[in-house]
């Protein structure tokens, strides 16, 4: 076991402590991976804030990059030293799911609380969304990270890891979005001007944003959004059909609430579906008319990861960035030490960053 420092939830709610604890070699088919790298997503957020429940102590963490430096015996098709996004989604690739070609949903189980990770004194430390990135090193499957070039700087690489890949996948994988149709992205937050950017890339006609900030709005045009909405307008569904000239083809939640959620069947057009991306806490509950949507052929359909096979889209994803075709820099709000995370938490949770992202001395 080797000695790292990490930033552990220890209660629900309460700010992350720095402090060391002990990581084992990679074994079997796992990789050890030192981050340079990990963004805080607003689901780092919702779990530490006890929002989801799960297991304590524990690391949180799950939008990270770095630099192979271990691998376990069975490990093929990487070596020591390759730059590589590490993810959460840790496909086991044989039950009905990953078979399936739907590893985002893969039903093997991952139990954190016996993970690679231990407390300083030996006692349990759970790896949280198979990750633990809110840490110097981790280890995990091979099958989690995908390799990359040395073209794309970590900071920017690790934001694919899953603000961008959720976000573009929801519309390019989830929705199946043909060029010419019309998109409706709820929440300009990270996810929001991710699927903003799948939109523009998959050849939207019309990309309306809405969202509660005007500033917000006018960043989401920078990303590709062809109009914008205030949320707060009394029935802001109408604005969005008037710039679109009908209803949406698909209506992209990226927010986790439940207004939200309860307003996105009205900017539909006949046979345009929900794509439900954003995440309330456990218990909320959302209110539909269902003879609407069953009369008029429309659908919610929830996507987890944006329905990615990481090893076809993340290649595909950084190419499209060294093209200059996907914007992952701009989405950049400040980088923060690992001593500074509850600080660079607290600046996300005020709805102004679009991703903070902690970078680690190499």
């Amino acid at each position: 076991m080797q000695t790292i420092k990490a930033a552990v939830a220890h209660e629900f709610g309460a700010p992350l402590v720095i402090e060391d604890v002990q990581l084992r070699a990679p074994e079997g088919s796992e990789v050890e991976v030192t981050l340079e790298a990990v963004a805080i997503c607003h689901s780092d957020i919702s779990f530490a804030s006890g929002g989801w429940g799960g297991s304590l102590p524990a690391v949180y963490g799950h939008e990270a990059a770095g630099r192979i430096t271990g691998m376990g015996p069975n490990v093929r098709g990487l070596k020591m030293g390759d730059p590589v996004i590490v993810t959460l989604i840790r496909a086991c690739g044989t039950c009905p799911s990953c078979a399936g070609g739907k590893p985002t949903v893969c039903e093997t189980p991952v139990d954190g609380d016996h993970g690679p990770l231990k407390t300083a004194d030996g006692g349990k430390l759970n790896q949280a969304m198979a990750s633990g990135a809110f840490a110097e090193k981790v280890v995990v499957e091979a099958v989690q990270v995908v390799k990359i070039t040395d073209e794309i700087p970590m900071p920017s690489a690790c934001l694919i890891a899953c603000g961008v890949i959720t976000g573009v996948g929801a519309v390019v994988n989830a929705a199946n979005l043909r060029a010419g149709q019309d998109v409706v992205v709820i929440g300009a937050g990270g996810v929001g001007l991710n699927a903003i950017q799948g939109a523009r890339i998959a050849g939207a006609r019309r990309i309306v944003a809405v969202d509660m900030s005007e500033e917000k709005l006018d960043i989401a045009r920078e990303f590709g959004a062809t109009d914008g909405v205030l949320a707060t307008d009394a029935k802001p569904w109408r604005k969005a059909m008037k710039a679109m000239g009908r209803g949406a083809d698909a209506v992209i939640v990226t927010v986790g609430a439940v207004p939200a959620y309860d307003a996105a069947p009205r900017y539909l057009a006949g046979g345009g579906k929900v794509i439900m991306v954003g995440m309330p806490h456990s218990g909320a509950m959302s209110t539909y008319e269902p003879v609407m949507l069953a009369a008029t052929g429309q659908g919610m359909v929830g996507s987890k990861m944006g329905d990615v096979v990481i090893q076809r889209d993340i290649p595909w994803m950084v190419d499209l960035y060294e093209q200059g075709r996907l914007k992952l820099d701009e989405l950049i709000s400040g980088t923060w030490s690992l001593d500074q995370i509850n600080e660079a938490i607290e600046d996300t949770k005020t709805g102004a960053a679009r991703r903070n992202v902690i970078v680690f001395d190499t």
